[in-house]
């Protein structure tokens, strides 16, 4: 038996956009951006595990990069939501 604060509830939940194309360019963008804030931010970058590709990625290692994709995730689900409770996904 489910009690009657949770029906309350569920009607004030905004229904979440489905994924398609539009979805996951944001998230990349979000990454991208998050990924190029570190590389200006982290004055120190612990190269330790390298990353296949240093260069790429500013001599961030896997500490980092797991950071600021983290934080990536964060803005992009920002953005995804705020973006389609405006209408524009």
């Amino acid at each position: 038996m489910i009690p009657g604060f949770i029906y309350s509830t569920l009607a004030t939940i905004p229904t979440t956009v489905e994924w398609y194309p539009k979805v996951g360019m944001v998230m990349i963008i979000a990454n991208v951006f998050a990924i190029l804030l570190g590389k200006l931010v982290i004055k120190n970058p612990v190269a330790q595990p390298p990353l296949p590709m240093p260069m790429m990625f500013g001599g961030m290692g896997w500490s980092e990069l797991l950071a600021t994709m983290s934080l990536g995730h964060i803005l992009g689900l920002g953005a995804i939501l705020g973006l389609a409770n405006m209408g524009y996904l």
